[in-house]
């Protein structure tokens, strides 16, 4: 298990070389653009995350031609794939927060399949984002809606050095209906 004192200097370490939770070998887990063959599964692990209704503000799940442009419209798009079995295990959006004089700021979604999750997934995903966003030319990556009983994205974004913007009361309706607050971050790159 990694360590909880895990600095910024270190989140961009050879994860390679480490094991994570489960037992899984982080050298069987690769993060790469996706490619056409990934949609089916890039859609379902998103769907999966909107049918929770916790984390994604979209409440329509997409299909297969909605979800081909969907993820053809954004700057970059990563897959988490294992590579011994060519699983997709987890996926990550990347485009423009705004425009015009807005547009150096990014904006990026994580979404890990529920059998993965808690094995280091998310936090390789959003490493690579920040890789990619710097390649591009953003200038800062900016999570608008993170919902504040979303703990484990919220630690995982504090870890890595993301800072909190404030907290909106009521900014998210949970899939019951009910509303929970949620809190911006951002992150200089």
């Amino acid at each position: 298990m990694f360590s909880q004192a895990l600095t910024v200097n270190s989140i961009f370490h050879d994860f390679y070389s480490l094991m994570i939770d489960g037992g899984i070998d982080t050298k069987t887990i690769i993060i790469r653009p996706y490619e056409s063959t990934d949609l089916p599964a890039m859609i379902a692990i998103w769907n999966a995350i909107v049918e929770e209704g916790n984390a994604f503000p979209q409440e329509e799940c997409l299909t297969v031609e909605s979800g081909e442009q969907f993820f053809a419209e954004q700057s970059y798009c990563g897959v988490a794939e294992h590579t011994k079995n060519r699983e997709i295990l987890g996926v990550y959006i990347l485009h423009p927060n705004n425009i015009g004089r807005c547009g150096h700021i990014c904006n990026a979604s994580y979404a890990v399949a529920a059998h993965s999750r808690g094995q280091q997934i998310g936090r390789r995903l959003v490493q690579d984002c920040i890789c990619q966003a710097r390649r591009i030319g953003f200038g800062i990556l900016q999570f608008n809606a993170v919902v504040k009983t979303n703990l484990h994205a919220r630690h995982l974004y504090e870890q890595i050095g993301f800072h909190q913007l404030g907290t909106i009361p009521n900014g998210f309706r949970m899939k019951n209906g009910e509303y929970e607050d949620i809190c911006p971050y951002y992150m200089e790159l």
